[in-house]
């Protein structure tokens, strides 16, 4: 059994497709949840820097303020973050429907990184992996990009897109992990947990 610091759905998920027992983080004070960590790209930050960073402060931060805090039983928490990133650019949650517009506007037609952390901390040991998967869109015009925002699907979702949504049919080409650009690369997960002694089925 682990605790993981995430709001995603997606997670969850990939969590459950691979048979590991969890119990998700989400206490709350206020509008704020209590493992909720900032995702301001700092001056100069480059995306591979950004991913471990971010990624660092959440799984810190979950442990910190809520199985410490909180006085739970202590066990290894997971926390992921994932970025979007064409060239040194970082491409995070769109802030509106226009921003998300720029963002699939800027991958129409290019091949993109797309880096996911995942990071286990118990006690005082924390240890992180990060995946990197090149995804390859297909040239998207102005009606098309317009159509997708409007559904709705590109808000909350590095890059603006979700590649296990309608947005798989933009991807020519993936080089890498289909769950690392989902969100949480089960390959290097599953090794992180098997070093933390939890089993995976």
């Amino acid at each position: 059994m682990i605790y993981l610091a995430s709001r995603s759905p997606r997670r969850r998920e990939l969590l459950q497709q691979i048979g590991v027992k969890f119990e998700p983080l989400l206490f709350r004070e206020g509008n704020r949840q209590d493992n909720e960590t900032s995702e301001d790209v700092q001056p100069g930050e480059q995306p591979d820097d950004y991913v471990r960073r971010v990624t660092d402060l959440k799984v810190n931060a979950a442990w910190d303020r809520v199985v410490m805090r909180r006085g739970l039983q202590r066990k290894p928490v997971l926390a992921a973050d994932t970025t979007v990133a064409l060239a040194s650019e970082i491409l995070g949650k769109p802030a509106d429907r226009a921003d998300a517009e720029r963002m699939l506007t800027l991958l129409s037609g290019t091949q993109h990184r797309v880096l996911t952390a995942v990071a286990l901390k118990f006690e005082d040991r924390t240890r992180m992996e990060v995946s990197e998967s090149l995804v390859t869109f297909t040239p998207l015009d102005a009606e098309r990009i317009t159509a997708y925002v409007a559904s709705g699907e590109p808000f909350d979702k590095a890059g603006a897109y979700a590649i296990q949504g309608r947005a798989a049919v933009f991807v020519e080409r993936l080089e890498g992990s289909y769950t690392g650009v989902m969100g949480l690369p089960l390959f290097e997960t599953a090794r992180l947990l098997r070093e933390f002694g939890v089993t995976v089925p």
